[in-house]
């Protein structure tokens, strides 16, 4: 990796592992550590963080939401208004829009002012893990190294609630040996979207399938992506059909330490 600013003071980072990144894929948490610590932050890692609200949220379970907003906010919230950490980081653009666009709606009225007033604080100081590397440590190359051609999948919350797209695609064009390609219909979603997939799993399977075919039009061996729902149906879909292509989370891809390894999976 290219070597850190030592110029000014080290950042300190709290990492939201996120509910999936810490049951089913503990190897992206750990690529996000190594990169961000790589590149001149200290990350901290609260112990008692739980969901951040998104899935009851969705799913029209408002109280249970709340409820669990309100640890969220309780554990993140307190280190930064405490001054143990300046940001809060996560591998994942979904949580963070829930975060720093639908804690407001959870939260709506004046029954709320006490905890709308720490959400204003925690909102503008968390982020998804690309947009944090280059726009507040200016990392420009993360000298990554990957054999192969790679497409990007740029996930609906990333692209559409937070407006990150610049990021990644900087971050992954970077990559030595590599070819970063354009995907087909790049901007339609993949058709995971947490409980949608479980309601209207048909449409869900179509709209994957639809993804899948262009990612094959693509040739690319890998397609990146931010969020580990979306790489969990992508890989679905893709094993079924008998694919060798594969879903990689951008963690594992830009962190030295995983690309080869994990991108041939």
């Amino acid at each position: 990796m290219t070597a850190p600013n030592n110029d000014r003071p080290r950042a300190r980072v709290a990492l939201f592992v996120t509910c999936m990144v810490d049951t089913l894929y503990p190897q992206v948490g750990l690529a996000a550590v190594d990169l961000l610590e790589h590149h001149g932050a200290k990350v901290v890692f609260p112990g008692e963080q739980t969901c951040c609200g998104q899935p009851a949220f969705n799913a029209g379970y408002r109280d249970e939401a709340r409820r669990m907003a309100t640890h969220f906010l309780d554990v993140f919230a307190s280190l930064v208004e405490d001054g143990d950490v300046e940001a809060v980081v996560a591998p994942s653009g979904s949580c963070v829009a829930m975060v720093k666009h639908f804690y407001d709606v959870l939260f709506e009225g004046s029954d709320y002012d006490g905890v709308r007033s720490r959400i204003a604080r925690l909102g503008p100081v968390t982020y998804e893990l690309t947009q944090y590397l280059v726009d507040v440590l200016g990392v420009e190359d993360t000298t990554a190294q990957y054999a192969g051609t790679i497409t990007y999948h740029p996930c609906c919350h990333l692209l559409r609630e937070l407006q990150i797209d610049r990021q990644p695609r900087h971050l992954l064009a970077a990559i030595k040996d590599s070819d970063l390609v354009q995907l087909p219909g790049e901007h339609e979603c993949c058709g995971f979207g947490g409980l949608f997939a479980l309601k209207n799993s048909h449409i869900s399977t179509a709209m994957g399938q639809r993804k899948v075919e262009n990612i094959v039009l693509s040739r690319a061996s890998v397609v990146a992506v931010n969020d580990v729902s979306c790489m969990t149906h992508i890989n679905g879909l893709l094993k079924r059909d008998r694919r060798e292509c594969r879903a990689v989370h951008v963690a594992e891809l830009l962190c030295p330490a995983h690309a080869g390894q994990q991108a041939g999976k």
